[in-house]
């Protein structure tokens, strides 16, 4: 299969820390003109991220609930498959359970789930959710899961006795068709172990292709280890800068690649490092795009950038989570001058 092309859906007014006014504005609207635009020139999935309060540009800035943007994204689309963020510490796994399946019906299918066991001890504390300990986390999060499938494909009415949730004789109905897709990532050693063992797809902030290459045989090795088979596949955050030349391109990166101590959104770099385990180290540079977006080296020309991608599906990527600004405007750049460059390349090398 040839690579598979997603995008973040800006829930929150893009994803530049340093940039004010990124004309995408967090305004449904303007969200469902961009996967319009996404589902017909070469887009095949958006993944809707789940925060109360707006990680990229500050704790009193303006961010779209997640499930409520998929519920509208699903009923205005045709083709593009709708992956929403969920994190447990603020969900209870049998609403999710008919929430989802809900879901799935309105997109007819084109439904998924990316489970994120959380980071953000501040917005917990705002927002009322629970923030037990990152090892606690996860296990909270394989408990959910349990429900979750079983409420999905257990006979129904569907008992459950755990450490975190209880239910007896619970109805559920209907039944997901087809199956609805967990995706999840998580990079430390208990994040790794948990997701083998309940994710179809993992997917992983931006790293380079060795860091990607390792991951990859290391996630499959745990699945095999628990007596399943390989991931469904394998997802990566990346940001996106093309220009006609690497000078021009250049010139972006400077322009977008700086936070500094005391703005607002610094805290929330210390906060995010501070709780999430992370296994490499990271700079204010690579917090000034969201999700490690520029550890890739998606920036030059439409020719490099292509071959960049050609790399890491070669390593064992097969879906690119991807970050513009201005949304819009560089989401046709890409779609016009480097998916064919890809689809191209992929053809000359036999990847199709």
């Amino acid at each position: 299969m040839t690579i598979s092309f997603g995008y973040w859906t800006p829930v929150f007014g893009g994803w530049l820390r340093n940039v004010e006014d990124e004309h995408t504005p967090a305004d449904f609207e303007h969200l469902k003109t961009i996967a319009q635009y996404a589902e017909q020139h070469g887009f095949d999935l958006t993944l809707v991220p789940e925060l109360n309060l707006n990680d990229i540009k500050g704790d009193s800035e303006p961010s779209l609930d997640a499930w409520t943007v998929s519920a509208g994204l699903a009923a205005t689309t045709e083709r593009l498959t709708i992956l929403a963020a969920l994190r447990p510490v603020y969900k209870l796994p049998t609403i999710v359970a008919k929430e989802a399946v809900t879901l799935a019906n309105i997109s007819h299918g084109r439904f998924a789930i990316n489970i994120v066991s959380g980071w953000w001890q501040e917005e917990a504390r705002q927002y009322g959710g629970t923030f037990p300990e990152h090892d606690d986390r996860y296990a909270r999060t394989l408990e959910f899961v349990k429900v979750l499938k079983g409420l999905w494909s257990g006979p129904s009415p569907f008992t459950f006795h755990g450490d975190y949730y209880d239910y007896e004789n619970t109805w559920a109905e209907p039944k997901p068709e087809p199956r609805i897709p967990l995706y999840s990532g998580g990079e430390s050693e208990i994040g790794r172990n948990t997701i083998a063992q309940f994710a179809d797809v993992y997917v992983t902030h931006g790293g380079t292709v060795e860091e990607l290459r390792d991951k990859i045989a290391d996630l499959n090795q745990r699945r095999r280890d628990k007596g399943r088979g390989d991931f469904e596949g394998f997802g990566m955050a990346g940001y996106i800068i093309v220009r006609d030349t690497e000078e021009e391109a250049q010139q972006e990166l400077d322009r977008i690649t700086s936070v500094k101590p005391g703005s607002k959104a610094y805290d929330n770099f210390q906060q995010f490092v501070s709780n999430s385990h992370l296994n490499v180290d990271i700079d204010l540079r690579d917090y000034s795009v969201s999700n490690r977006g520029l550890r890739p080296g998606f920036v030059g020309t439409p020719e490099y950038v292509a071959d960049r991608i050609i790399a890491y599906e070669r390593a064992g990527v097969n879906l690119l989570l991807l970050q513009f600004s201005p949304q819009l405007e560089e989401m046709q750049r890409f779609s016009e001058q480097v998916i064919p460059l890809v689809r191209q390349k992929e053809a000359e090398l036999g990847l199709q």
